[in-house]
């Protein structure tokens, strides 16, 4: 028998849908600021593999010459994405939400055997209540992510006013760096987590926007069989 089974509250949502435009615009603008000083390679024994990122990139997206736009847009929309991680911040520790969130003692050991189930290697899928080991992971590393991001930004962009927390990031060349490479793991983790919202299919998807999923539960009779299969022996 179906039946609806409340999943998302309305600020796990809200929170969550709010974030996807705010982070994309910060990842663009973020883009033209970072054109400015393109100084990113993957260099080995002296021979420079690739360059993040090549000159058909900026040119598809019409980057060139656009670093004020970009720092208007960036630093407006920073206010935006900070206060909407603390808002949810805060709501999982009030309302108990981070039990669900946080990895346990045996998360990293399930996330493995979830991997393995994703990619049909292993036919038993692993304990999972509201999030698996892996999304507990994951969903967490965005939170602490968001975090560094936050930390790192301000240490770079006020860095004589922020002088203690641009010494704390090691620097404004090393935090311009983490930053980077946080922007980067936004990238990754937007792919595999769309990836991921595909594979779970509708169900997974619509209780993200009503806050509500289908699931299949048997009558009360039919648990009473299953566990007590000689009754009707």
């Amino acid at each position: 028998m179906k039946i609806i089974k409340e999943k998302h509250s309305v600020i796990t949502r809200w929170t969550h849908w709010v974030n996807f435009p705010i982070l994309t615009i910060m990842i663009w603008s973020g883009m033209l600021i970072y054109w400015a000083s393109d100084t990113y390679t993957f260099t080995l024994f002296g021979h420079t593999f690739f360059h993040f990122f090549p000159d058909s990139f900026y040119k598809f997206f019409n980057i060139p010459a656009r670093l004020a736009e970009g720092m208007a847009f960036h630093f407006l929309f920073m206010w935006f994405f900070t206060l909407n991680g603390i808002l949810y911040f805060f709501y999982t520790i009030i309302s108990g939400a981070w039990r669900e969130l946080v990895p346990q003692k045996n998360s990293f050991k399930e996330a493995w055997q979830v991997l393995l189930h994703d990619l049909h290697i292993r036919r038993t899928a692993p304990p999972q209540n509201k999030y698996n080991a892996a999304q507990r992971i994951a969903y967490t590393a965005i939170i602490v992510m968001g975090f560094g991001s936050v930390i790192t930004g301000l240490a770079i962009y006020k860095p004589t006013q922020f002088y203690w927390i641009t010494w704390m990031c090691g620097g404004y060349n090393f935090a311009r760096i983490l930053h980077f490479a946080l922007t980067l793991g936004y990238v990754f983790f937007f792919i595999i987590h769309v990836l991921q919202v595909v594979l779970a299919g509708w169900n997974n998807f619509r209780s993200v926007v009503s806050g509500f999923e289908v699931v299949e539960e048997k009558p009360d009779q039919m648990v009473k069989d299953d566990l007590n299969p000689t009754v009707n022996n």
